[in-house]
């Protein structure tokens, strides 16, 4: 709507109507689940066909997987598509100043870009692996843009849900405590809470594979231990931990420790 200087201007007598607020576009983030569109929800394809603006993360000089997964519903637009190439993914540790300057900078400035847009009237849709408010790069745009816009969060079926579901394995029963763990953590630590849940999820294996699996076996889970690489993908892989024989892990992959819970 255009914003309304006067009614009747040319009658001095008239008051000044209230000035119209201009009217902003709305950023969602849009959870597009754990790889197989089929896993997408009604309410993140109605997002996608309508936003003016797409946007997803990817490594420099590839497509972000989260891009690739909307295929099975958006054509490809480049009037409205917006890839945000990270500075960094495996480079450096996380905790390495370069690193972190680096990402800081780099969600600085996507946010300025994407408030130009919102600021213009666009909605703008941030697709998200799995879901947006699981450990999703998207957090990090929200935070900086969540008090200048309206947000919309839709929610999808997370990376480790689509594992265990095409893993036929129940991750809980009864009261048992599910334990979610990056694999970047340290082997100590990894240790640690291992030994103290009753079942597990540990993620972001890639290279961290061999210190996980060390982890498990201190902690006397080794045998319970599922190994899942692309779940739901093209590719999917799922085999015992202690049948693989190697210690390669692609970043689409983690480990389930199911629990032993109460069974009537």
């Amino acid at each position: 709507m255009e914003a309304v200087d006067r009614i009747f201007p040319s009658d001095p007598g008239v008051m000044e109507a209230p000035r119209a607020t201009a009217a902003t576009g709305t950023l969602y983030g849009v959870g597009m689940g754990p790889g197989d569109p089929d896993y997408l929800t009604v309410r993140a394809v109605r997002v996608l066909e309508r936003a003016a603006v797409l946007v997803h993360f990817c490594k420099q000089g590839r497509r972000g997987n989260a891009r690739t997964i909307a295929d099975a519903v958006l054509a490809r637009d480049p009037a409205r598509e917006l890839s945000l190439a990270y500075p960094y993914t495996t480079e450096l540790h996380p905790e390495h100043p370069d690193y972190v300057a680096a990402l800081g900078a780099f969600y600085d400035d996507a946010a300025g870009r994407l408030a130009d847009h919102l600021g213009a009237g666009r909605d703008v849709a941030i697709l998200s692996e799995g879901d947006p408010f699981f450990y999703g790069s998207f957090m990090h745009l929200w935070r900086r843009l969540k008090d200048r816009f309206p947000v919309e969060v839709v929610p999808g079926v997370t990376g480790m849900s689509g594992c265990w579901t095409r893993a036929a394995t129940p991750i809980t029963w009864g009261d048992d405590v599910l334990t979610i763990l990056p694999a970047t953590l340290p082997a100590a630590v990894l240790t640690e809470r291992l030994a103290r849940t009753d079942a597990a999820v540990i993620m972001k294996l890639g290279r961290h594979l061999p210190k996980v699996r060390a982890a498990l076996r201190e902690a006397g889970l080794l045998a319970r231990a599922v190994y899942v690489e692309r779940g739901t993908m093209a590719g999917e892989r799922v085999v015992p931990l202690s049948d693989k024989a190697d210690d390669a892990a692609p970043y689409f992959s983690m480990v389930l420790v199911p629990g032993e819970g109460r069974r009537p």
